[in-house]
Order: C-alpha cells, then sequence, then structure tokens
C-alpha cells in the first residue's frame, strides 16, 4: 500500500508522483535496491539472471518472484574453468561414522559436506529413507551415487541422474541406463528431469504440488552446471510446482534439469570468503526454519588452489 500525505506542494508535484508509483507498479523488469537483496521478477516467465561472480569459475545469482511469492538462490558452475571440480560424496565425508566405526552412508547435512570435503559449494540431491536433523545416523540412499569411479550407492531404476563422465562430458540420463561405471567419472542420482531440450517436461504439467525444491541443469553446449535451489513452507516463499522449477532452471541458462530432493532436505551452502559456511537459503525441518536436515548424497564444487 502507496500512502500521501497532505504537503505544500503544487498539484503537479502530485501528479508527477502519482505517474512514477504507477509506473514502477506495472513494471515487469527486475528491480534491485541493494546487492544484497534479491532481483525481483513478477512471474517466472520473466526471469533474466543478473550474474554476481562468486568465486573464479562460479557465478551466484539470488531471485524473488511476486506472483507466486518464491525466492530461489542458484549458481552458475563452469565445468570447462581449471579452477572448478565436481565433488559427489554419499553422506559423512569418507563415508565413514563421525566418530570412527563401521563404513557406510551416515546423515550429514549439507554444510558439514561443504566443510568436511573443503568446498566451495554444495547442495543436497539424492533421495533417502531417514528423515532426521541428526548427522551421523545410518542412512540408505534411494539412487546412485558415484564419486571419482567409485560406485558407492546402485542405481534405482524409477529415477534419473546427473552424470558426469570421464571425457568431460555431462547429461542427465536414466538411471536404469546405468549398465557400467566404467566411463562415469561422477554420478548423483536424483527424482525425474524436468527440462529436456529446453523445455519442461511433460511430468511436470500436471503437478501442482508446491515444496521447497532443489535442483540441477545442463547448458546445451555442457559448458555450465546450474545449482538452484527454491525455499518454501515459509513466510515469502511458498515453495515451487515441478513445472515452476523446471522453467526457473531455464530461465537460468539450463537445456536439461533433474528435480532433486526437496521439502525439508532443501539446502544450498556457501563457504563466504571470510571462510563462513552456511546455507544461503532458508530450510525448513521439522517445520523449524534455519532447521537444516541430515540427507544422503550430495554434490559440490571444489576450487584447485592456483
Amino acid at each position: 500500500m502507496f500512502f500521501l500525505r497532505k504537503t505544500s506542494q503544487k498539484p503537479e508535484g502530485f501528479f508527477l508522483l502519482l505517474t512514477l508509483f504507477i509506473f514502477f507498479s506495472c513494471k515487469t523488469i527486475p528491480v534491485k535496491s541493494s546487492p544484497d537483496e534479491p532481483v525481483s521478477f513478477s512471474a517466472v516467465g520473466s526471469i533474466k539472471p543478473e550474474w554476481q561472480p562468486f568465486a573464479d569459475g562460479i557465478d551466484f545469482f539470488h531471485g524473488k518472484i511476486l506472483m507466486p511469492q518464491m525466492e530461489f538462490w542458484a549458481l552458475q558452475i563452469d565445468l570447462a574453468s581449471p579452477n572448478t571440480q565436481i565433488v559427489v560424496r554419499s553422506g559423512a565425508a569418507n563415508e565413514t561414522r563421525p566418530s570412527g566405526g563401521t563404513s557406510g552412508t551416515f546423515g550429514t547435512k549439507v554444510s558439514s559436506f561443504v566443510r568436511d570435503n573443503n568446498l566451495a559449494a554444495g547442495i543436497n540431491a539424492v533421495p533417502f529413507d531417514v528423515v532426521t536433523s541428526r548427522e551421523g545416523q545410518p542412512i540408505i540412499n534411494a539412487g546412485v551415487v558415484i564419486s571419482r569411479g567409485v560406485l558407492l550407492a546402485p542405481v534405482n531404476r524409477r529415477y534419473d541422474a546427473l552424470v558426469f563422465f570421464k571425457d568431460g562430458r555431462a547429461a542427465i540420463v536414466r538411471q536404469s541406463s546405468i549398465l557400467s561405471i566404467e566411463e562415469i567419472d561422477n554420478a548423483i542420482g536424483g527424482f525425474h528431469q524436468i527440462l529436456a531440450g529446453g523445455e519442461a517436461a511433460e511430468r511436470t504439467q500436471e503437478r501442482e504440488d508446491r515444496h521447497p525444491r532443489s535442483a540441477a541443469g545442463i547448458s546445451a553446449d555442457g559448458r555450465y552446471l546450474y545449482l538452484l535451489v527454491i525455499d518454501g513452507r515459509r513466510s515469502g516463499s511458498i515453495g515451487g510446482t515441478e513445472n515452476e522449477t523446471a522453467l526457473i532452471l531455464e530461465s537460468l541458462g539450463a537445456w536439461d534439469g533433474i528435480n532433486f530432493d526437496g521439502g525439508g532436505s532443501s539446502a544450498l551452502v556457501l563457504r563466504y570468503p571470510d571462510g563462513q559456511v552456511r546455507a544461503v537459503n532458508v530450510p525448513v525441518h521439522g517445520g523449524i526454519p534455519g532447521t537444516e536436515r541430515a540427507v544422503a548424497g550430495c554434490i559440490g564444487v571444489y576450487l584447485r588452489h592456483k
């Protein structure tokens, strides 16, 4: 709501102010009031990313959609940069319980994944079977995890995966098509492909449920990886549908995209120049804003030191 108070100004001033108010109210181009605030857009279809440098080979974008209310954060990672290296893990660092003990997959928060592996950024990915905020609990991935050519979790034939091949290619494939890991460097499972050939997948058209979302996309030339998180279940951000998530990925520059595990698992974590590691979004585990869930497989970016 916009209020005017009585003044001694001439009528021309009033009409000028009213004109400006109408102009900015109807404007659909992004408006950014400060570097720390999101770029606002009227609708999903009007997104035009304003990438900001975060690190060598990584750009960052924080956006907000006014209708429906949605806040999102994204990374654009240059896979051709000699400075970036994709890292995939299944649970806690080195697949070992933090206190030592039996090897296996144990829940970890995305912030711990980034911190323990000395990463610049990370996001949750694979669906899993145990929902808790406690780290170090036994957990089972519901999808494939391959790290540096080593199979850490088997394929789930129901779902798709983001795969990085040893020859430098990246693709989103059906997990059922992964018959050998010989040519695969890294792979991380998710749910389903939601963006294919620059178009929202048919499966997204009739799915209206809204949740916090984590997703990834690949540019048409395979050079850029996009990581996206959309907040939900909190004031100011109601979450996205699969279709909206696909359209946001496409607006960012993706040609193909996959929907990762979402809901209370959704967290995008960055390592800031001052060394702090924290989620850029507001994870909501157990209905408590700001509480991270312990998740299974994650994907992140390591910056090689020059």
